[in-house]
This record gives structure tokens, C-alpha cells and sequence, in this order.
């Protein structure tokens, strides 16, 4: 492939073949010899005070050679500090020692064995007792006049409470003006992350340099080292995270936990390096889950069938804690709750709420999967009870092209795109799915639905952040250094957890040089190189942020070569040519390859008097605005009337996420999120007991993630609408694929059984759903 020519180009993954050969460097597979290897001892209860933490059997057997307790951890570890925070919300942090216990898996302490079955053994050995309390379970029972309190000290449940867009007495009087109002109470169920790599961490302390290094399966190393810092009582650069290969993500490895301070605290103690592992029951038991919201939607419209207000009333369901993005994933929600669509008055009212479950966090969709579920419902349910094409009510109402940029109620400013050509294109394509083989309509039935959303990415500007007071930055770095041999080397403090962005970023660098692709190595993930990120790669940021400022970054180091070209070749700069093999001065000049006159730049020979001499361009890029993607998802389905089973036979999806870097690579992030969109629409579910928040799914056999069988071949479109306020045009696509899955399917299932369509109002859409539903409309034998 010629220089010049990459950025557009299904261009391969160079890392895939060292994976597929067994070569990666997930934190297992890095060299542990002499490590030691930690179990974290975690609470069995949901809600409690740990009365005894008794260790020493383990001590005296010396089948451990370190445990550490509530009582030696509050020597050792401050709480980790929380960032994203509610109007209301009093917790400023989540201590790593306490003896309070608000879930069952919350860690409690740590044990440290010359292997991990002996650590196992000795944790089972440390003596717990508890004063157990009663738990609350659910957001309702949190609520509940006389619920017993997480913390009595706040005297109350509801951590915060915010609200976006127009006032509430303007919401209501729009409602109450409207001729015609759909309401409904939607939720959507808890999730697990499940990535392919649990969490784990391989820690050294090294006593004489006073140095802590941490290999860690994570998205955000960056934040990793500053969090670590804070809690640990450490200088920064007395800290080094690398995040190598990371096996999947999802959200869940973007901030620090309480257990993996614990095993580096326990690295410090000891002197040594120590080696933990989260097995697949922890990561359902412990690791932040998703999502947990319910609303309530009120969705006006005018006799033209315009609509004339939205208004949601969402709870989250925080769980034990506020984490460090604490409620905002729920704030999104309520941000992004007008998609695409023109809305006379539209706002929603955020509360979180404590309850004796896992903390939640960030998960793939941010929010604006749980906003588009919302939105999505209600205007299917509006066309239905209206008697008109969903389409039509949708063209109605959305967005046009001349109306960009545009701002919403909530106050986002969407900068580009055309939301009624993909959402045309999408009702187009509804037209070439071929159902499966017919059966008997009493036994079956088949409904197409579609779903239209628009994607947060490149979450930033700092500004933007700073309004909200959030203790995070927006902007992102790119540097590129062309070394004395000519070959080039890409840094940023972004990460790579699968999703190939070493190969975009090096694409986007070589197109910018104009070099071959093969001359550039994109290094990500280690803070003694990285550049500073305070968000790094989540909110489908990273090619929008980091690319964009490498595009910047390139244009300078390119017209530095070509000015050192020139001084060389005497020539001046407007007259050297740049053929991808040799600088030209023009006819009967000498030549010069990119090497040499890297060399000479290194050299410090025929710079200007101005230049700097080393050959390293860098930019901090932080985006005047967020920038928005969109895409349109379409689902066929079969539902089977016996059994509440649905099936989804068909799906495609129409985005547009401005310039491609690498085609393939975007359409096996939409493909990814769909498939993730598909567990949440129909199979997977936290579950817990309701009266002591016991979990129910702590394995694959409870959990159930999507087969081969249930994702049909997805086909996937693409639109290009640059982006205006992001350098290349670039747009995020990480998230798009997932946003609008779970309403499409809810609306193809209640295209095929309207008898239930009022009542489609709750994912997963299983046969355990569904098919009470079926029974209630008469559809099915009870």
C-alpha cells in the first residue's frame, strides 16, 4: 500500500498475528517467577458491620506470608476519591479499609501465599463474624418510608438529585396543554461487563528506589497510576502503570478498585511482587456492573403529531457506593434523552440511590443506551396509539441537516450530520430480510422495528467539564517522534483494550507523513511513556481526541523534515518534493531519503535558527466541543407465542461516524456492540436475591451471554459526515453499535404482538418476560 493512501483503508491489525500465535502479554502471561500471589477476602453478607476479623490461624500456620485486615489496610491506604458527583452526594471517597459492609463481595482484606491455591486455603482460614442488617435491594425498597439507611449519617437513601432541560413547571404545562400524551414506566436491567480478560495486576515495590510498578489489565492506565498515588500515599512519579494487552474492557476497567489497591499495598509490605487474578465468579460478584436504571416517561404531542415535550423521571441505582463515575451514567441518560429529535420543551430529573447491591459504573453505551430505550419506546408507543407509521411520526420530528448545528433542550450541540437520510435508508433496508421458514401464525409472530440515536464521543472539552465540576480533564495528547534512523514512534495517553486503535493511530500518522505504514510503531498504555489522560479510552474518545491530535502533530513534523530537506539540498522549501522514498529539490537535484535527513536533523545540522533540534512533535488537543455520531438500527424478530421466546432473525444498522480511519475496524466495533446490545435486549441479567442481596448469577451457567445462534450476521452501513470541530473529521464508533439495540428489539416485538405493545417496557426481553405478557393478553395458556 502506497504512503499517502491509509486513512479509508481496511488496513490489518499488526498485533493479530503475535495474538493468534500465543504471544500476547495479558497480565497472566507476564513473567511472575518469585512473585507471590493474592486472594481477596470479601464479605459474604450484604449489609453489616464486620465485628471480627480474626487472621490468626493463617498467621500461626504461616500457610500465608502477609494478610491484611481492615486494621492494618487503614495504616496503609486513604479512600480512593470519587470524581463525578451529585448535586446532594456526600461521599467524596470509598475507603480501601472499613468494617462496614454495604454488598456481598465487597473486599474486606487481602492474603498473601507462595501460590494461589495456598492463598485460597488461607482465606477460607480467616474468622469473619458480622452484626448483619437488613438490606435493601432495589431502588423501590431503598425509597420505601423507614428503609434502612446505607448510611444514617446522610439520612437518606437518594444520594443527589439534578435536572437537565426546561424548567419542570414548563415540562408540565406542555404536558397538560398536549392533546395527546403516551406515558410509561421503562427500566432496564443490570448488567456484568463480561469481558474475555478479567481484571488482574502483577505489583513490585522496589524498597531502595522507592518505586512502584503495577502490570494491569486496564483502559485508563493513567488513572491507575494518579488513583494508586492518592490512595497509597505516594508521589506520582513514584508510580509506573502498564496496561500491555488488554483483553476487552467494556467500562469496567476504566478506574481503580479497592481490591487492587489492596494487592499493591500488599506488594509495599512485603517488599515483592504480587500477583492477582480475578477469576470469572469474582468478576460477576465484584466487578462494577452496568446500567440499573428505571424512569418515568411522559412523552406530549401536538394535534400535527409534533412533539411538543419529553420529560423522564430516572433512578439509578447506584448500589453500595458512588464509584468514581458514580452517577454518570444516569446524568448522560438524562442529557441525551432527546436523541436526534426537535423537541418543543424536553428535560429529565436524575436521582441515584444507594442499595445493599455491587457498585455500578461505566459500561459500554454510557447512558445512552438506557436514554435511547426510553426515547425509542415511547414514540413507537405515541405512532401506535396514534395509528401512524413510526417512520413518519420519527421524519416528522428529527433534526434536519439545515437546522445543524443544532442545540437541545439539554443543552448538547450537535455539530454535523443528516439524521433523516440513515433513518430512510434503515426503513429501506427493512425490505431485504428474509424471515425464516413460515409457521402458524397462532404459534408465531414476526415484527420489524427501528431505533435512532445519537453517540457522545470524544467526551470533552475541559471547559465543558470544569461547568459540570467534574475533577477531570478533556483534552488528549499525541506525540510523534521520528528517531535517527527515520523510523517513527507514537505515543498518546490513550489505551488499547482490543479494539485496534494502535492501527488507526498509526494510519492517521502515516497519511500525515506521508511515510509507509510499516515505519510507524504506536506505543500506548505504559505511563513512563504515555502521555498524561485523565479519560483516556472511554466515551469513544480515542481516535476522535488522539487523532485528531496527531493529525496536528503530523502536519508540523511534516513541514519540519521538509525544511530540514531543504537547507540540505539548498533549495527553498516551497520547491522540495516528497515522492514516499526521497526528498527533490526539483530537476537535476540531489536527493535525499527520509533517514538521512532524520540523521541530520538529529545531528542538529541545517536547522533554522528557531528549531528545536530533537525531532518530536507534540499536541495537547482539547476539542472546542463534543463532537456526535449517529446511526439508525433495525431489528426483525420472531416471537414465539408458546413459549414468550424472541428471536431476532435480521438486523442491520446505518451509521455515520464521520471520517473511517479503517473500515474494518469499524464495522467490528459496531458488529461488537450490536452482539453486546443483543445480551441486553434479551439474555443477560444480574440478578439477586430480593430480601439479602445474595447474587443469583455468578457464573456463565446464570449469566447468559449471547451464542453464535442469537446474533444474527449484522449488515452494517456507513455514512460520512465530517465532524467541524475535530481535526480529520474523525467521529467515535465504539459505543453507536450497542446504543439503540435493545429499543429496536423491543420495538420489533411489540410490531409483532401489539396485544402486548403497552407493556414492552422492560429488557432482558426473555421468555420469563415476555411470556407472562403473552399470558396476560389471552395469547397463551397460563
Amino acid at each position: 500500500m502506497q504512503a499517502g493512501r491509509y486513512v479509508g483503508q481496511s488496513v490489518d491489525r499488526p498485533q493479530d498475528p503475535r495474538l493468534l500465535r500465543g504471544l500476547g502479554r495479558y497480565v497472566d502471561d507476564i513473567d511472575d517467577a518469585g512473585a507471590r500471589h493474592a486472594v481477596i477476602v470479601r464479605s459474604p453478607v450484604a449489609h453489616g458491620r464486620l465485628t471480627r476479623f480474626d487472621a490468626t490461624a493463617v498467621r500461626d500456620t504461616g500457610l500465608a506470608e502477609l494478610v491484611l485486615g481492615p486494621a492494618e489496610l487503614a495504616g496503609l491506604a486513604d479512600p480512593l476519591p470519587t470524581k463525578w458527583r451529585l448535586p446532594g452526594q456526600h461521599l467524596t471517597g470509598i475507603p480501601v479499609a472499613t468494617t462496614n459492609v454495604r454488598y456481598v463481595g465487597q473486599p474486606l482484606g487481602v492474603v498473601v501465599a507462595a501460590s494461589r491455591a495456598l492463598a485460597e486455603d488461607a482465606a477460607e482460614r480467616v474468622l469473619l463474624d458480622f452484626e448483619q442488617l437488613p438490606a435493601v435491594c432495589d431502588v423501590d425498597a431503598a425509597r420505601a418510608p423507614g428503609a434502612p439507611l446505607l448510611y444514617p449519617e446522610h439520612g437518606s437513601n437518594v444520594a443527589g438529585e439534578i435536572h437537565f432541560g426546561d424548567p419542570l413547571a414548563d415540562l408540565q404545562a406542555a404536558i397538560a396543554d398536549a392533546p395527546h400524551v403516551v406515558e410509561r414506566e421503562l427500566s432496564i436491567q443490570r448488567v456484568a461487563h463480561s469481558p474475555l480478560e478479567p481484571r488482574g495486576l502483577l505489583a513490585e515495590w522496589i524498597a531502595g528506589t522507592e518505586q512502584l510498578t503495577v502490570w494491569m489489565s486496564s483502559q485508563a492506565s493513567q488513572v491507575a497510576r494518579h488513583e494508586l498515588a492518592a490512595t497509597l500515599r505516594l508521589r506520582v512519579d513514584q508510580v509506573r502503570v502498564v496496561a500491555a494487552d488488554v483483553g476487552g474492557s467494556f467500562g469496567s476497567k476504566n478506574t481503580l478498585y479497592v481490591d487492587e489497591a489492596m494487592v499493591c499495598a500488599a506488594a509495599m509490605v512485603l517488599g515483592r511482587r504480587v500477583k492477582w487474578i480475578e477469576d470469572r465468579r469474582e468478576n460477576l460478584l465484584a466487578t462494577y456492573q452496568g446500567r440499573g436504571q428505571r424512569a418515568r416517561a411522559r412523552l406530549a404531542l401536538d394535534a400535527d403529531g409534533r412533539f411538543a415535550a419529553l420529560h423522564a423521571e430516572i433512578v439509578g441505582d447506584l448500589g453500595a457506593f458512588a464509584t468514581q463515575a458514580g452517577s454518570g451514567p444516569f446524568q448522560v441518560a438524562g442529557l441525551a434523552i432527546e436523541g436526534p429529535y426537535r423537541f418543543a420543551t424536553a428535560g429529565a430529573t436524575v436521582s441515584a440511590v444507594y442499595t445493599n447491591l455491587v457498585p455500578t459504573g461505566a459500561y459500554r453505551g454510557y447512558g445512552m443506551q438506557e436514554a435511547a430505550w426510553i426515547r425509542e419506546r415511547m414514540i413507537d408507543e405515541a405512532a401506535r396509539e396514534l395509528d401512524v407509521s413510526p417512520v413518519e411520526l420519527r421524519m416528522r420530528n428529527l433534526v434536519t441537516p439545515a437546522e445543524l448545528p443544532y442545540t437541545t433542550r439539554t443543552s448538547l450541540t450537535y455539530d454535523s450530520g443528516d439524521y433523516p437520510s440513515a433513518l430512510r435508508r434503515a426503513a429501506e433496508l427493512a425490505d431485504t430480510v428474509r424471515p425464516g421458514p413460515d409457521r402458524p401464525a397462532d404459534q408465531v409472530r414476526r415484527g420489524v422495528g427501528l431505533a435512532c440515536s445519537v453517540e457522545i464521543t470524544g467526551f470533552a472539552p475541559s471547559a465543558l467539564l470544569e461547568m459540570f465540576q467534574i475533577p477531570w480533564s478533556g483534552w488528549e495528547s499525541g506525540r510523534i517522534r521520528v528517531n535517527q534512523d527515520g523510523s517513527v514512534t507514537v505515543t498518546s495517553g490513550v489505551n488499547a483494550v482490543g479494539q485496534g486503535i494502535e492501527t488507526a493511530l498509526a494510519q492517521i500518522t502515516a497519511d500525515e507523513l506521508q511515510v509507509p505504514i510499516d515505519w510507524v510503531s504506536v506505543h500506548l498504555g505504559d505511563t513512563a511513556t504515555s502521555s498524561y489522560s485523565d479519560l483516556s479510552s472511554q466515551a469513544s474518545r480515542s481516535v476522535t481526541l488522539a487523532g485528531g491530535a496527531l493529525v496536528r502533530a503530523g502536519a508540523r513534523m511534516r513541514e519540519r523534515m521538509r525544511g530540514l530537506a531543504a537547507r540540505a539540498l539548498g533549495v527553498a522549501e516551497t520547491a522540495v518534493t516528497w515522492d514516499g522514498a526521497v526528498f527533490g529539490g526539483g530537476p537535476g537535484s540531489a536527493t535525499l531519503t527520509w533517514r538521512e535527513v532524520a540523521h541530520r536533523g538529529w545531528m542538529g545540522w541545517g536547522r533554522a535558527e528557531a528549531d528545536r533540534i530533537q525531532l518530536e512533535e507534540v499536541v495537547d488537543f482539547d476539542p472546542p466541543a463534543i463532537t456526535f455520531a449517529y446511526s439508525v438500527a433495525g431489528a426483525a424478530v420472531l416471537a414465539e407465542i408458546d413459549t414468550g421466546r424472541v428471536t431476532v432473525e435480521g438486523y442491520w444498522s446505518v451509521n455515520d461516524s464521520g471520517v473511517l480511519v479503517n473500515p474494518m475496524l469499524a464495522d467490528g466495533q459496531i458488529a461488537g456492540g450490536i452482539a453486546q446490545g443483543l445480551g441486553v435486549a434479551l439474555l443477560e441479567e444480574v440478578r439477586h436475591d430480593p430480601t439479602t442481596g445474595q447474587p443469583l448469577s455468578t457464573s456463565l451457567f446464570d449469566y447468559l451471554l449471547p451464542l453464535p445462534s442469537d446474533v444474527p450476521d449484522p449488515l452494517i452501513e456507513h455514512r460520512c459526515t465530517p465532524s467541524t470541530v475535530i481535526p480529520g473529521g474523525f467521529k467515535g464508533l465504539g459505543e453507536g453499535g450497542c446504543i439503540p439495540t435493545p429499543a429496536a428489539v423491543g420495538n420489533a416485538l411489540a410490531a409483532a404482538v401489539p396485544e402486548i405493545a403497552a407493556e414492552v417496557v422492560a429488557t432482558p426481553l426473555a421468555p420469563s418476560t415476555v411470556w407472562p405478557l403473552l399470558v396476560k393478553a389471552g395469547l397463551a395458556d397460563g
